[in-house]
């Protein structure tokens, strides 16, 4: 896989970055179940908190507020975009 040297990972984002989606390396149930919230390729993603652990991580996306853990967010790749 050939990534350009801005696109990362949704993991990478801290609160308060946003991305837009490029990319989900996820199969089976998993990628469906994010397919039907809404992360699909050119959704604005912004990262809102983690948790005191570090993982899982909350992200907004079209009005909606979901939980990842890291194994998860670090298979779907995003161009980073502004801080709001």
């Amino acid at each position: 896989m050939n990534s350009s040297p801005e696109e990362r990972s949704l993991f990478d984002l801290t609160p308060g970055q946003t991305g837009v989606v490029l990319n989900l390396q996820i199969h089976g149930l998993t990628r469906r179940r994010l397919l039907d919230l809404g992360m699909v390729p050119g959704t604005r993603v912004e990262a809102l908190r983690r948790s005191p652990a570090g993982d899982p991580k909350a992200y907004r996306l079209r009005g909606s507020v979901i939980a990842l853990r890291e194994e998860e967010a670090r298979r779907i790749l995003i161009l980073p975009g502004e801080r709001n």
